[in-house]
């Protein structure tokens, strides 16, 4: 199945800094800016567009039980994941799992712009955070 990339997510602690770097240093265009208290996300999010390509700002809302905020307490602040759009999320999914990749099914969701995503299990990608994405309104239309 053909992969493209879709967009860097990146782990925050003051997204507002962060806005103004992606803006004012690199050019880039705020697209979209929401909070997302569900369980296993917990994060605000910047969409960020530099000249076409998207990258995610995403900074903890909860530094107890957000996944953002382990991370940058495990990792520091940077690159938390690199997110692929697939034409089909669920054969997708499949065609990782007979390939042995597990995924992490408490991630899989629907974000508020319709885009379906899980992410693939780290400890099968070589330490990396991969999303598999995908548009289902976008395939319809």
């Amino acid at each position: 199945m053909e992969k493209r990339l879709d967009h860097i997510g990146v782990a925050v602690r003051l997204i507002e800094e962060s806005i103004t770097f992606y803006t004012e240093v690199l050019g880039g265009t705020l697209i979209d800016r929401y909070r997302n208290e569900a369980e296993g996300v917990e994060s605000e999010i910047a969409v960020m567009d530099v000249h076409g390509s998207r990258t995610e700002l995403l900074m903890p809302t909860n530094n107890t039980t957000s996944p953002i905020a382990r991370f940058i307490k495990q990792k520091g602040k940077g690159v938390h994941h690199v997110a692929y759009e697939v034409e089909n999320l669920d054969d997708a999914i499949e065609e990782v799992h007979a390939q042995g990749i597990r995924t992490l099914e408490w991630s899989r969701r629907t974000n508020k712009h319709g885009r379906r995503l899980i992410y693939l299990n780290p400890a099968d990608t070589d330490g990396t955070i991969i999303e598999y994405c995908d548009y289902p309104d976008k395939q319809e239309g």
